[in-house]
């Protein structure tokens, strides 16, 4: 008797499937009524809504950020990248504890001691309105490209499992997250990220084990990985047209998720509203661990699929369209078989999207709020007319996401489109804070045009990249997968059937646009630099006898003038003197009049 290659088909998701993945629907929209009517203190505030009253707890904070963070283009795309091209992408999960310290003492300090609740508004307090509206111009910009790819993965998940069709899921399932976004605020933003962390961690680790065992053991999942050339995870080529090699993965990686994760509203809004700096770094290394966790889980789980089908791929045969879907259909066919667990595993892919579509609604609403509405004074500012505008913002933008699904749907390759875009402002976001807190010389014509710079050489560069790419004269082929065994499941194919696919061999000299799309944030950043450190020379460097220490990082607080350094440590002795009792943490005010007065150059207490 002919084998299956699977005997769970699509369109086999069962009735307990169904019900665990709206039991997690429920519990979604269950934390936002919560949090919108019944809690004792309701969002009346727009702090209170942004920011929680920046008395969030440190552990709720690092789980959203994980769960945010990990979204489901990981949990979908990152076993294709391990299924296609190998183990080289894990690299990021060590990585990222560099990143985090990186962030907990280049940018978290400047943060609180500025006392910043929109990371943007620092490039105002640094160098000037006009540099602040350009880079936040960008972020939204960047933002509404992205998001309607990280809710359209999820959806894309269940219809292979499901047989429904992709857009009425992504619509239904968009219009839940609109309504606990709009409804709870900051705080059903944490704590659906809470229960849809742990939903993701439980159902990652199940899916793994149970594959593990099915295909008979660790030891047997490792040989057939290592044959099949998918362990390698030190390549050190130093070729910068190479896909992934050890550089890529680790300095690429670097730089991109660095400017990610410390430099994007969604992130900062979360780790400022903790009580302290130290709530917020000991938030940034829990976040950590359960990173490299999560990730590894997720990398792990791409060599078990190539174990599973190391002798007979499904896209070679037919069965998966392309490598983006092969997580949800091993997962019918591995678990299917186990009622309720490709619900559980639906449910894990649809949290991690909802969690990065929810804090990112909700951090822009609130920019959007007050770089764009709120100084044209259209109407009164109260805490409750921004609080509905907002929630109006967020509607707009969740029914933007559902609509551009149907162009995400013609999409590739999901993970490298999701990189490529993020890229194009990612390197000047990145390069532009670092030359504020780092570098005190750079002045504000200097940020601005290195910014810029940044964003049309980057352009540039992508344009030029997709163009080749649609000529056929880049591509990534993947890693050789076998078809021998494919006789056993009944498909009549050999390899001679599949012509191996080689990259195109340019016998030219180096061309920008062959670099690999991981170095893209790199090289955005460092133009910044390179542009922005000359034109301050240039047009006059900043007046460090005019400068605010605390406006850059105290890691180089040595490079300034003794005598601005004194001068700062004088006027701490004489706040002290005013205010006898030691202060052990910084408590922000929930006056926003009183915020706007620091931004003049109020001097308050500080930590």
């Amino acid at each position: 008797m002919v084998k299956s290659i699977t005997a769970n088909p699509q369109g086999q998701f069962s009735v307990e499937d169904y019900a665990v993945f709206t039991i997690m629907l429920g519990i979604s929209t269950a934390i936002g009524v919560y949090f919108g009517f019944f809690q004792k203190k309701k969002n009346q505030t727009t702090e209170e809504y942004l920011l929680g009253g920046r008395k969030m707890k440190t552990f709720p904070i690092a789980i959203s950020l994980i769960a945010s963070q990990l979204s489901g283009v990981s949990i979908m795309s990152v076993p294709a990248e391990m299924y296609s091209y190998g183990a080289q992408y894990w690299i990021i999960a060590p990585t990222m504890i560099l990143i985090t310290m990186i962030i907990n003492y280049i940018f978290v300090p400047v943060f609180y001691n500025n006392h910043i609740t929109n990371c943007y508004q620092y490039l105002e307090d640094r160098f000037s309105p006009a540099v602040k509206k350009f880079v936040t111009f960008t972020y939204v910009l960047n933002i509404y490209l992205i998001l309607p790819i990280f809710i359209f993965i999820p959806a894309l998940a269940f219809s292979q499992v499901s047989g429904i069709n992709i857009h009425l899921i992504n619509g239904i399932v968009c219009g839940v997250c609109i309504f606990y976004t709009m409804l709870g605020g900051i705080k059903a933003v944490v704590w659906t990220d809470v229960v849809q962390g742990l939903i993701m961690f439980v159902s990652c680790f199940l899916v793994v084990v149970i594959g593990v065992a099915k295909i008979g053991g660790l030891s047997e999942v490792l040989d057939r990985a290592a044959a099949g050339n998918r362990l390698e995870i030190f390549d050190m080529t130093l070729d910068a047209t190479t896909r992934q090699t050890f550089w890529t993965a680790s300095v690429g990686n670097l730089f991109l998720w660095t400017g990610y994760l410390g430099l994007s509203q969604s992130c900062v809004q979360r780790i400022v509203s903790v009580p302290s700096m130290s709530h917020a770094r000991a938030a940034l290394w829990i976040f950590c661990a359960g990173f490299i966790v999560i990730m590894t889980l997720n990398c792990f789980t791409g060599i078990v699929i190539f174990a599973k089908y190391f002798d007979c791929d499904p896209i070679k045969v037919g069965l998966v369209q392309k490598a983006d879907k092969l997580l949800p259909f091993f997962v019918q066919d591995v678990v299917g078989n186990l009622k309720g667990m490709p619900g559980v595993f639906i449910s894990c892919v649809f949290s991690a999207g909802l969690s990065t579509m929810s804090a990112n609604l909700n951090s822009l609403a609130g920019l959007i709020y007050e770089d764009y509405i709120r100084p044209f004074k259209l109407f009164k500012h109260t805490d409750a007319s921004a609080n509905t505008t907002m929630k109006v913002l967020i509607l707009v933008s969740g029914v933007y996401c559902i609509a551009m699904g149907l162009i995400v749907e013609q999409f590739g390759h999901i993970l490298q489109m999701v990189v490529t875009i993020a890229s194009v402002t990612q390197g000047a976001v990145m390069g532009i804070f670092c030359l504020g807190m780092l570098w005190p010389w750079a002045n504000k014509h200097g940020a601005l045009w290195g910014s810029a710079s940044s964003v049309i050489v980057m352009s540039w560069i992508i344009a030029g990249a997709q163009i080749a790419i649609s000529n056929k004269e880049i591509s990534y082929p993947p890693k050789p997968t076998s078809v021998d065994g494919c006789y056993e499941y009944g498909y009549n194919v050999t390899a001679n059937d599949f012509p191996m696919l080689e990259a195109p061999q340019d016998e030219a000299e180096f061309s920008i646009y062959n670099i690999s799309f991981v170095w893209y944030s790199t090289v955005g950043t460092f133009m910044v630099f390179l542009v922005g450190i000359p034109v301050s020379y240039f047009t006059g460097s900043q007046d460090l006898r005019n400068f605010r220490p605390k406006l850059i990082s105290p890691l180089v607080h040595w490079l300034l003038p003794e005598e601005v350094l004194q001068n700062d440590f004088s006027l701490k002795a004489e706040n002290e003197k005013l205010n006898p009792e030691p202060i052990k943490e910084w408590t922000f005010t929930a006056h926003e009049e009183e915020k706007y007065k620091e931004r003049l150059g109020v001097i308050e207490q500080t930590l």
